[in-house]
């Protein structure tokens, strides 16, 4: 059986669900409009440079996570697919995941967003297999903090790679679809790596290894 991969932000989706999650609780007066909204408008433009400190960024991103109330959080999260995530899902892209589907392939979303803000995504898109930045509970809520390896640059492939082995799959045969030059790691190893509309530096890397590039616009 073969392995499909798709990245989720910028790729199936026509924006960042962690950018616009953290949009999302500045307009409704959750964080800081100004404040908040400055920090991750600059980690934003670090992630697209490729030179996020990743650590830094979880430790901005999920505190508000650890000082918030379940119930609370999934309201805020069923607005926010409601608002925020809904707009933005691509129409090629559920097309391309339902041609892999019809093709016996097995679907998987390999995120750095983490998995609060991209499980009800995933389920939405119809995908069942979610690697993504891992939350910390305890007690039943977030802590606030990050747990595992960040699936983000080499982690997904050491994610990935504890994935495989546990679930008996290779990557022969295997694709993967990105638009991000910070998920090349990942992409030197699958089998057929597709550019999806491209970062400047994934489209230069793409054209000049032959990669296929592609549009889901």
């Amino acid at each position: 059986m073969r392995l499909a991969l798709f990245d989720l932000d910028n790729t199936l989706l026509g924006g960042d669900s962690d950018h616009a999650w953290g949009d999302y609780l500045c307009e409704r007066g959750i964080l800081d409009g100004i404040a908040y909204k400055a920090r991750n408008d600059a980690f934003y433009q670090d992630y697209l440079a490729g030179r996020l400190n990743i650590q830094d960024y979880l430790n901005f991103s999920l505190e508000i996570l650890g000082r918030t109330e379940m119930a609370q959080l999934d309201q805020w999260h069923r607005e926010f697919m409601r608002d925020c995530v809904e707009p933005i899902v691509l129409a090629k892209g559920e097309a391309l995941l339902a041609k892999h589907r019809a093709a016996g392939d097995t679907l998987l979303i390999i995120t750095a967003t983490n998995r609060f803000v991209t499980a009800p995504i995933a389920a939405r898109l119809g995908v069942d297999i979610l690697l993504a930045t891992e939350c910390e509970m305890a007690d039943g809520r977030y802590t606030g903090r990050t747990t595992d390896v960040p699936c983000y640059k080499e982690g997904k492939v050491t994610r990935l790679n504890r994935w495989l082995a546990e679930n008996a799959m290779s990557l022969d045969d295997s694709c993967f679809y990105s638009d991000s030059i910070n998920d090349l790691p990942l992409l030197e190893r699958v089998s057929r790596p597709v550019a999806v509309d491209p970062d400047p530096k994934l489209r230069t890397e793409a054209e000049q290894r032959g990669w296929p590039i592609i549009s889901l616009r």
